[in-house]
């Protein structure tokens, strides 16, 4: 997670595939698309509901800010070197459950690629 504050953006990066390797057990969130336009994300740890962070993601729209989403499938691919991110595009906030971290549903502005729409909507059956 990345605020640009010059901007008034909030990037959110996404690795769909977290292994033990890469990602210690409390950072491995479940974050996966519900829909074609619609993702679960789930906060750090550290974010809760009244925090200064999570009011942002909740009033990002009044408040005149955007959230975009970033995401990569493997933190590192098949030749051993980082996947790049891929921009998803704007989201916007629908709803949230939870606290630290807040489990928040994001409706994103443009239909997740159908390779993309398949392998993080696989990860929600694992």
């Amino acid at each position: 997670m990345s605020w640009v504050e010059d901007i008034k953006t909030d990037a959110l990066f996404i690795t769909s595939e977290k292994n033990e390797r890469d990602f210690s057990p409390n950072v491995r969130y479940r974050d996966y698309a519900i829909s074609p336009t619609r993702y679960h994300w789930e906060s750090q740890n550290s974010t809760s509901e009244r925090s200064r962070t999570g009011l942002r993601y909740q009033h990002h729209a009044d408040q005149g800010s955007q959230v975009l989403l970033f995401l990569r499938r493997y933190k590192v691919n098949s030749i051993g070197k980082p996947e790049p991110w891929m921009l998803l595009g704007p989201a916007t906030y629908v709803k949230h459950t939870g606290n630290k971290p807040m489990a928040i549903t994001w409706d994103l502005q443009h239909e997740l690629p159908a390779d993309v729409w398949s392998y993080s909507a696989a990860i929600t059956s694992g």
